[in-house]
């Protein structure tokens, strides 16, 4: 269930009221005249069922509400109410399948802010990246990973092809194109400095690394998991079941891609830091399209549920 709290003008009270008791889905309207000191107006509270969230939302978006008033969503993680269960009961499809559009780019636009939050976990993953390539650590690969941000501009740029937002496309490419490079340019100089204190060798990069190799030697099998990887982690922004984008960041070599090209660029290791690039831009691409025909593929399943 969501929780809807709205701030009506008083001349709109009763088309917002109308309207939530015309949802199917809705429970447990209040009404309260004049509460609102800013803006002045109504406050108006209803419960809804998430799979009629998104219908009703857009609806008040229809009537300016968002403009002259305010909309604001909450998540209820419990509910004992028999109408409760009787109004999700009565929406039509499942809560769980239901994609809340204005939530998720919301969400998604925060998450492809290019902030120094997000360039500093960028890098510092990129760097524990760089010490995982040349140390052929599969520990501090898969930590690096966990660490990188860099799904919230991915999942975002799905989002705006979808939703058809230009500027929250611009917004994502910046965020990924700025953020890689200035993690790339710092693991460079990273790099550097660890040769100088002999914690890093040419010697390091050029051996076997069998545990790490794969990293610039991009195959079929890199587009497959990343495709597969990208339809886990926008599923899972989706339905709210953020535990999976856990195992979405660690299914995904783009950091440590990143990292190996940073570092066998310092040491004029071209090949292999073309080979690399190749690995992150494939596991990009294959993001990007996953999540853009899964969100394609959600809305058309929602609009043809009973």
């Amino acid at each position: 269930m969501l929780h809807l709290r709205l701030i009506a003008p008083a001349e709109k009270t009763d088309d917002v009221v109308r309207l939530i008791e015309n949802t199917v889905g809705a429970t447990h309207l209040v009404v309260m005249p004049g509460a609102a000191r800013n803006p002045a107006g109504d406050v108006v509270m209803c419960d809804v069922a998430r799979e009629a969230g998104d219908e009703l939302i857009g609806a008040l978006r229809e009537l300016d509400l968002d403009k002259s008033g305010s909309i604001a969503v909450e998540n209820i993680d419990l509910s004992l109410s028999e109408r409760a269960d009787k109004a999700e009961d009565d929406a039509p499809g499942e809560g769980v399948d239901a994609v809340i559009w204005e939530h998720l780019t919301d969400a998604t636009h925060e998450e492809s802010t290019l902030s120094i939050t997000y360039l500093a976990f960028l890098t510092l993953a990129t760097m524990i990246a760089a010490c995982g390539v040349v140390l052929d650590n599969a520990i501090l690969i898969v930590g690096a990973m966990a660490v990188g941000p860099e799904f919230g501009p991915l999942a975002a740029f799905s989002t705006a092809i979808v939703q058809r937002h230009p500027r929250l496309a611009l917004r994502s490419m910046n965020a990924l194109l700025v953020g890689f490079a200035v993690a790339m340019l710092v693991t460079v100089g990273f790099s550097y400095f660890m040769d100088a204190v002999s914690l890093f060798s040419a010697e390091q990069l050029d051996a076997l690394r069998p545990n790490t190799n794969f990293i610039y030697r991009p195959d079929w099998f890199s587009f497959v998991v990343a495709v597969l990887a990208g339809c886990a982690g926008t599923l899972s922004l989706t339905s709210a079941k953020s535990g999976a984008l856990v195992g979405v960041a660690i299914s995904v070599t783009t950091v440590p891609a990143a990292a190996n090209a940073a570092v066998a660029f310092s040491y004029n290791e071209y090949k292999q830091a073309w080979g690399s690039t190749e690995q992150l831009l494939l596991n990009l691409l294959g993001i990007v399209l996953a999540g853009t025909l899964t969100l394609l593929f959600q809305k058309w399943l929602w609009r043809k549920r009973p």
